[in-house]
């Protein structure tokens, strides 16, 4: 009898990893129709199979400095936009949900050495983590609120996302200031309209920077990530983002 069980164990792992092996050659398939259907309707862009989408028979694929497309198995349908799930009591978006993980595991271990960070005048009470463009007129009305903010206990860590992408004017720009020997003080300029001299040295880190933003679900500047891996897309007064902390009055 023991036997018996034994060999039936065997023959379960077996079926098992024999249906794991086909559901991955399933989606290898899948991921080949799709991506060879999107190249022959616009080969002038690159594409990244994600896997299942949240909707049934449906694919989500980024398309790079691009939105995320969910495409049908057969590759000859596809929509983009937010796709939201109906809850009880509200509409949630799954990308969102996916990304607050992600976001909270990659701000978790991202070190502050390639930031350009004001730090609290008081002990931290929070941190945010905003991308930013200096071209960018929101940023700046945002990099006027910093000073406040300090006040209130909050750090404030920049990472750089120009708009326009890595081969551009703002590109340059914002490297200058993280290649500067006064970080703090260039980006500040930059951002009241007065920039330095460019000056792009070769490890400056904006291209990782943008590279994590759209990882990460950045699609617009500034963008305010938390560290529990919520973002706040768009400009908030220091006031208004404190109460969100949890330290305003």
């Amino acid at each position: 009898m023991k036997s018996f069980s034994t060999l039936l164990t065997c023959v379960l792992v077996i079926i098992l990893a024999c249906a794991g092996s086909t559901l991955a050659d399933d989606d290898q398939v899948v991921r080949q129709t799709i991506i060879s259907k999107l190249k022959a309707a616009r080969s002038d862009l690159d594409y990244k199979f994600i896997g299942p989408s949240e909707v049934p028979t449906f694919y989500e694929v980024q398309v790079m400095g691009g939105p995320i497309l969910h495409v049908s198995e057969d590759g000859e349908f596809f929509f983009d936009g937010a796709l939201y799930k109906v809850k009880v009591g509200q509409f949630v978006d799954v990308r969102n949900l996916r990304l607050d993980v992600d976001r909270r595991e990659a701000f978790a271990s991202l070190s502050t050495d390639e930031m350009i960070v004001f730090k609290s005048s008081i002990p931290t009470k929070a941190i945010i983590n905003v991308f930013t463009d200096v071209d960018c007129g929101y940023c700046r009305k945002l990099h006027q609120e910093v000073p406040e903010l300090n006040q209130m206990g909050v750090e404030v860590r920049y990472l750089a996302f120009p708009r326009a992408g890595v081969a551009s004017a703002s590109y340059d720009k914002i490297a200058t200031a993280w290649c500067s020997d006064d970080p703090q003080g260039s980006l500040t300029r930059s951002k009241n309209g007065d920039d330095d001299p460019l000056n792009v040295c070769s490890e400056n880190p904006v291209a990782e920077h943008y590279n994590l933003g759209q990882r990460l679900g950045v699609t617009g500047t500034p963008a305010i990530v938390l560290m529990d891996g919520t973002m706040l897309p768009g400009y908030q007064k220091a006031e208004a983002l404190a109460k969100i902390l949890g330290i305003g009055s």
